[in-house]
């Protein structure tokens, strides 16, 4: 059962937790893990890309020029798709990029990524994290007493806390995510996850 460190606000370490094996202790998955970047990458195309092909291309409803007799190859459409301005042949049109992946397998790669993570040692736990004002000033020596600052943090909280939201969101680097709302693409993105007592209580619970 891994055991971390647990920090206050200044950094300075008040105790230790225990986490559960079954979700910090998962080997790691590499093609389940990219399954899941790649459905989520894949999820966030809008698809909306679209050319004309001849039949939709303005203009062409005449013959160019009469069939023979005129020494040029004959033609019916200036809107041909080897005429400057015709149509384009297998040109992108609108189009839905994005898959799922079944829900155990997308759970068991959340699993192995948070795992990946604490081995590397990138995982921070924290006591609680509430400001009384919203400074993006006090978000900052926060992140500073945890040494995460300049690096990309993912900032995970049970319990949300509108001063933080407020003082996180100009900060770049920095996300901030509820445990409902955590995915695989944001865990493994972050340079470091930033996770509260309560938060990891909430992970545990959703995926144990």
């Amino acid at each position: 059962m891994p055991v971390v460190p647990v920090f206050n606000m200044e950094g300075q370490q008040v105790g230790e937790m225990a986490l559960r094996d079954e979700i910090w202790a998962v080997p790691l998955r590499r093609a389940l893990i990219h399954q899941a970047v790649l459905a989520h990458l894949a999820n966030r195309r809008q698809g909306t890309h679209s050319t004309k092909t001849r039949g939709e291309v303005s203009g062409g409803g005449r013959k160019p020029w009469r069939q023979k007799g005129t020494g040029r190859a004959r033609q019916g459409s200036i809107r041909s798709p080897l005429w400057r301005h015709g149509g384009i042949v297998f040109g992108p049109k609108p189009r839905v990029y994005g898959f799922t992946i079944p829900r155990k397998a997308r759970r068991l790669a959340l699993k192995s990524a948070l795992s990946a993570k604490l081995r590397d040692g990138q995982v921070v736990v924290l006591e609680q994290l509430r400001l009384s004002e919203p400074k993006t000033r006090a978000m900052v020596s926060v992140l500073e007493g945890l040494k995460v600052k300049g690096q990309k943090a993912l900032i995970i909280m049970g319990e949300k806390d509108p001063n933080v939201i407020l003082a996180a969101r100009n900060i770049p680097g920095v996300a901030l995510l509820p445990p409902d709302a955590l995915g695989v693409y944001p865990v493994v993105d972050a340079d470091r996850v930033v996770l509260t007592k309560d938060a990891v209580a909430a992970l545990e619970e959703a995926l144990g």
